[in-house]
């Protein structure tokens, strides 16, 4: 077993990003949640219990890490207006390691771990619900192949909260998520709000030093970052269309530099093809539907760009910047096919497969994850989508297109037809009303099996399309 290798990188950063601060006490810690993979990827498998709910639970420092966590400092825009007021609120960074596989930095954050200074009048708290809703999302993200960080840690803290959303009173949890970053697009801005150029450079090189190593040499640091952010978000725009899922609330803050879909609130996953799907009951404008995701990345990421030009200039940035929709262009169709289980072909061909894909998935309403489901593999799924709950949507005249333009597609080596998974009727969803039936057990009379049960399912399809960690 590896062992585990702490780090304080973020400390290097200066006082200009982060608070120490201190965790809440709660009067209970019961684990709900962990993920052993994970854990013994990073050499803490071996933890018991006890020593999980001190370090995830109780939130003590992890041996070698932060010896107080860190709230970190950011601003950003929600639903596009400005909030310089912002900052970890109700989570904060407990603790930072170097992943032994492969090198790269992770930070364990935390949510619903108690008040900081950037509370504005919150709790800092996170409802059970709130948590289970979080490890579900990032569980099916993974399976469907979506960058995203993972809930490493939930447990269950005994105490009452009150929320407007939710039957009340209701009970509590904090959530240890593991990602490679918590830069957002908001650490920029509120750097470039203070004027603090000094701070703004001093951001640039954390990032390349930590994320983006190949761009140390770059003439132009700023510019060279920009453009690399940019593929990243582009990448993740596009994994999200093609997993059918709505982040709900994109606003800057919550878009870091690494392209890691992190923070779910009022997330959803489309039942059938639908642009103008909402994800959270107070978007009344659809400004994030599920459409509008890729533009209001390309928004967030313009403004990440007005950030950097003290570092840079306009002349060097809009150039970095442009890129985001050819990358998306190129990288919608990569994740189409790869999620059928197809080899890519030409750019022509595999942007005529995809206009044809959404030509008969908008009007048919035929359902989406079943759609990717049935035709892994393409042409070789014939006999299995024949016989598919949507087998009359493939039947029909609007789906020829797809049909014939899927004949020309080999699937990729690992297509994986004989696992167990693809001899189900269905796939495993993740709608609305699958995740409130997953709650309410646990509600009503704590009953976590039908939780643990889908997150088995989850599994399986996970190993299904061949994703490990």
């Amino acid at each position: 077993m590896p062992s585990f290798a702490p780090t304080r990188r973020h400390e290097d950063l200066g006082r200009d990003f982060f608070d120490p601060v201190a965790p809440a006490d709660f009067p209970m810690t019961r684990l709900r949640h962990r993920d052993l993979r994970w854990a013994e990827r990073l050499g803490l498998g071996q933890f018991t219990e006890a020593e999980w709910l001190s370090h995830f639970g109780r939130l003590d420092p992890l041996p070698g890490a932060f010896p107080q966590p860190l709230a970190l400092k950011y601003h950003g825009h929600q639903f596009r207006s400005y909030n310089p007021e912002l900052g970890d609120g109700r989570g904060f960074l407990l603790a930072q390691c170097i992943d032994p596989v492969d090198g790269r930095l992770l930070d364990f954050g935390t949510k619903g771990s108690g008040k900081t200074p950037f509370s504005r009048g919150g709790d800092g708290r996170l409802t059970l619900k709130g948590g289970v809703r979080e490890v579900l999302a990032t569980e099916m993200l993974e399976a469907l192949g979506v960058y995203t960080s993972k809930s490493f840690s939930l447990v269950e803290t005994g105490e009452q909260l009150y929320r407007g959303d939710e039957p009340s009173p209701t009970r509590s949890s904090v959530l240890v998520r593991l990602s490679h970053s918590h830069i957002r697009i908001g650490s920029f801005q509120r750097q470039a709000y203070l004027d603090n150029h000094a701070a703004l450079a001093n951001l640039v090189d954390y990032c390349i030093a930590n994320y983006y190593p190949g761009l140390a040499g770059a003439d132009d640091r700023a510019a060279a970052l920009l453009e690399a952010v940019v593929a990243e978000v582009a990448r993740l725009g596009a994994q999200w269309i093609a997993a059918g899922f709505v982040h709900g609330v994109l606003n800057t803050d919550n878009i870091n530099i690494t392209g890691e879909s992190f923070d779910y609130g009022p997330w959803r996953f489309v039942p059938t093809y639908d642009p103008d799907f909402t994800a959270a009951y107070f978007d009344e404008t659809g400004l994030y539907s599920f459409g509008r995701q890729p533009d209001t990345l390309a928004w967030n990421l313009t403004r990440l760009a007005e950030c950097l030009v003290p570092l840079s200039s306009i002349e060097r940035l809009e150039p970095a910047l442009n890129t985001i929709w050819p990358q998306f262009r190129a990288q919608l169709p990569a994740q189409m096919l790869r999620r059928l289980g197809l080899k890519p072909r030409s750019a022509d061909e595999d942007n005529a497969l995809v206009s044809a894909l959404f030509g008969f998935l908008g009007p048919s309403r035929a359902p989406y994850e079943q759609f990717f489901f049935d035709w892994r593999g393409g042409a070789l799924s014939a006999g299995r989508a024949a016989s598919s709950p949507s087998a009359d949507f493939y039947a029909s005249e609007a789906f020829r297109p797809v049909a014939d333009a899927m004949e020309a597609y080999a699937p990729i080596d690992g297509v994986n037809l004989d696992h167990p998974y693809f001899a189900r009727a269905q796939p495993r969803t993740m709608l609305i009303d699958e995740v409130e039936a997953i709650w309410a057990p646990i509600a009503e009379r704590d009953d976590w099996s039908q939780f643990e049960s889908t997150l088995s399912e989850i599994a399986e399809m996970r190993d299904a399309y061949g994703i490990t960690v």
